[in-house]
């Protein structure tokens, strides 16, 4: 009978991940995996792959924690060599770690450090995978800043501009960088968020520039497939999903981060990223302008 009971807690969406409230906690900005309390999970000892991106080539802005690294551990598993961009020094310690998961898998794994905020960084990213690979086939936007503020007098003018520029003004310098290699059947996944459809009011500009990705994505969509340029380009909109960022940005409420969602917890980084898997395969090969929402139950309609 107790076997039986943990093994319906595992499968339970509420139960199966742990659940607040959380140890109170703050980090310094980027944040760093593991001081995080409790750790997150990355699909290390659980993701198994099946061979869906055998042979392919992808880019991942902020793949050394968070999402992002679930991604480059699931793409790793998969099939996939790996360009992992990251922000700074801080990040060294888990951009390594999720280099040397990626290595684990039998993939090569290349790391690239510097702000994407910066148009000239961008073309280094992909220069760079052209130089390591020679190819590029899934570019996955996935790096982010956000900041939690009271109010909008809180907000510096500056840190308005640098989130922009870091979630938004980016995925175009990447994108546009990108294209002239990207041949039919490629993929570009934006990370969007719930707050595209839910805006929190701590997070007046980090919401913004998600609801900039939704346009952005479905427009730069259509612009492809007009063109016949057979580039697939789709997004996934996580909703509050337990990441170095939450400690480092919004310490306030760690404790009971994703407490308010229907399922009751923080998602964990290993469930977001079997959508990016999805949209990167041939499998979503008729997705094109389409938003993926994984979002605890939060509803985006």
């Amino acid at each position: 009978m107790k076997k039986s009971t943990t093994k319906s807690a595992k499968e339970n969406p509420k139960t199966k991940f742990p659940q607040p409230p959380f140890p109170k906690q703050r980090q310094q900005f980027p944040g760093i995996e593991a001081r995080m309390k409790p750790l997150a999970d990355h699909g290390q000892t659980s993701y198994t792959g099946s061979g869906k991106l055998v042979g392919k080539v992808a880019i991942i802005t902020g793949g050394d924690s968070g999402i992002g690294k679930a991604v480059a551990i699931a793409f790793a598993r998969e099939g996939a060599d790996v360009l992992i961009s990251y922000l700074n020094d801080k990040e060294d310690e888990d951009a390594l770690d999720t280099a040397w998961y990626v290595e684990e898998a039998g993939r090569k794994c290349v790391l690239m450090k510097g702000d994407i905020s910066k148009e000239v960084n961008c073309k280094k990213i992909i220069n760079k995978a052209i130089q390591s690979f020679g190819k590029i086939d899934i570019l996955v936007n996935n790096a982010a800043f956000q900041m939690a503020r009271k109010s909008l007098q809180d907000i510096p003018s500056e840190e308005w501009e640098y989130t922009f520029a870091v979630n938004i003004h980016s995925m175009f310098y990447l994108c546009k960088a990108a294209e002239p290699y990207l041949k039919p059947g490629s993929s570009i996944i934006n990370t969007t968020s719930v707050n595209a459809y839910h805006p929190s009011d701590d997070l007046l500009p980090y919401a913004a520039t998600k609801a900039a990705i939704q346009n952005f994505t479905a427009n730069l969509s259509q612009i492809f497939l007009s063109a016949g340029k057979g580039i697939r380009v789709n997004a996934v909109a996580p909703g509050p999903v337990w990441t170095p960022l939450i400690p480092s940005t919004k310490w306030q409420d760690a404790d009971i981060f994703g407490e308010n969602t229907p399922v009751g917890r923080p998602g964990q980084p290993v469930e977001i990223a079997p959508s990016f898997v999805f949209l990167a395969s041939d499998e979503s090969s008729y997705i094109s302008g389409a938003t993926l929402p994984a979002t605890g139950g939060r509803i985006t309609i």
